[in-house]
């Protein structure tokens, strides 16, 4: 496998909104159905940072460490007996312009830029973590207080639902999608003990998502993360 990405993910919070299919429908790329969670479509808000961002093996540098926020949902795609599970993203908002050029030109993603930041404070009992997008100049954020015990998670639960999704899927036209590979161990969790999101999504992702203004999230989670590979390859489907 050729690794186009190579980089470390580290303390990725995900805030998970059940959310109606239909809202989603016209982003779900052909040859994929939505993956859903005990009957219910999910879609989650996103935080962690890069570290030691290697493309093609090399170091970058100068933009080698920065944050990310992404709104993603869940879908999957049936290959005889194999059932590949995956991510679209509707946005991916990183601080720096040349990341999201790179990442748009190469693979026609939705990445964008605006000013990020993020403090974490582990000296005290509990991790405490904050990450923070700029929005029509205001701050959005994530901040969370949780367990610095790590644990794996349960097979089969909700956490497992969020965080073990494998594939990426890029609608690229109405009648083409891309598929690619996303390499990575099965994540070591911590146990939220407090959260606040303060997100406005409808100025954030569009009038579609203004509903999760008014949504409190079914769940948050915070994962430890690890080293992540991203396959150059990309399958069309």
């Amino acid at each position: 496998m050729s690794i186009f990405l190579k980089a470390n993910w580290e303390n990725i919070v995900m805030a998970n909104y059940e959310i109606a299919p239909d809202i989603l429908s016209k982003y779900i790329p052909q040859g994929v159905t939505l993956d859903l969670y005990d009957g219910k479509a999910y879609i989650s808000l996103v935080g962690f940072m890069f570290k030691n961002t290697k493309i093609f093996n090399v170091p970058i540098y100068k933009f080698g460490t920065f944050e990310e926020i992404n709104l993603r949902f869940y879908v999957s795609r049936k290959v005889g007996n194999i059932t590949k599970r995956g991510v679209v993203f509707i946005n991916e908002t990183v601080p720096y312009k040349a990341v999201a050029w790179l990442a748009n030109a190469l693979y026609k993603e939705h990445y964008t830029t605006i000013p990020t930041k993020h403090h974490w404070d582990f000296s005290k009992k509990n991790k405490e973590i904050k990450y923070e997008w700029l929005v029509d100049k205001k701050w959005n954020s994530i901040v969370l207080s949780a367990c610095k015990e790590k644990k794996a998670m349960t097979k089969n639960s909700f956490e497992s639902f969020i965080f073990e999704h494998y594939y990426g899927y890029t609608k690229y036209s109405e009648t083409s999608t891309e598929e690619y590979q996303i390499a990575h161990p099965s994540w070591l969790v911590n146990e939220i003990l407090d959260y606040k999101i303060d997100c406005h999504f409808e100025k954030m992702y569009g009038k579609g998502f203004a509903v999760l203004d008014k949504t409190k999230p079914t769940s948050v989670f915070l994962a430890e993360g690890s080293t992540v590979e991203i396959n150059w390859k990309r399958t069309k489907i």
